[in-house]
């Protein structure tokens, strides 16, 4: 089978991962406006407008990490393996906005949060070997979904 090129690779990581993220805000946006906006929510909830910038970038370097990972020499079953924890970690994430604003299920959420933390230190872990660069770049993600989950938490907590 003909390889692809390095550029497509790199294409069709960063933009699968902007289109899965975004499918997910698109598909639970409007709840944003009205359901989301009436729960009691904590002091240290940032605005709205932060969401999207944050995420936006933080999918643009997951999407690197993963083309970093496809694109390495590292031998075929590795890359195949840590890029299906990969997938796995972006379907539970996509899987959260879903469960929160969705079904506007805090609770469900949560758990579910639990779940997508433990995805992403899977992969963090399986990309490490593979290619430093890509496992530093799950590093603000993991960051940002710690952050999500005590949100989260405190908003199952007020409500």
């Amino acid at each position: 089978m003909h390889a692809l090129p390095v550029p497509v690779k790199f294409l069709i990581t960063i933009l699968g991962t902007l289109v899965i993220g975004s499918l997910s805000g698109l598909l639970t946006a409007d709840a944003i406006g009205t359901w989301y906006v009436d729960i009691n929510k904590p002091a240290f909830n940032p605005p709205n407008w932060i969401f999207g910038p944050v995420w936006t970038l933080l999918y643009i370097l997951m999407g690197i990490a993963a083309g970093l990972v496809w694109n390495s020499a590292t031998e075929p079953m590795a890359k195949r393996r840590a890029l299906a924890v990969y997938l796995l970690q972006l379907m539970l994430n996509f899987g959260w906005s879903l469960l929160f604003f969705g079904l506007r299920s805090p609770a469900l959420a949560f758990a579910e949060i639990i779940l997508l933390w433990l995805a992403i230190v899977w992969c963090i872990r399986s990309f490490g070997p593979i290619h430093r660069t890509a496992m530093l770049l799950l590093i603000p993600y993991l960051l940002w979904v710690n952050f999500a989950a005590v949100l989260n938490g405190a908003i199952v907590f007020l409500n």
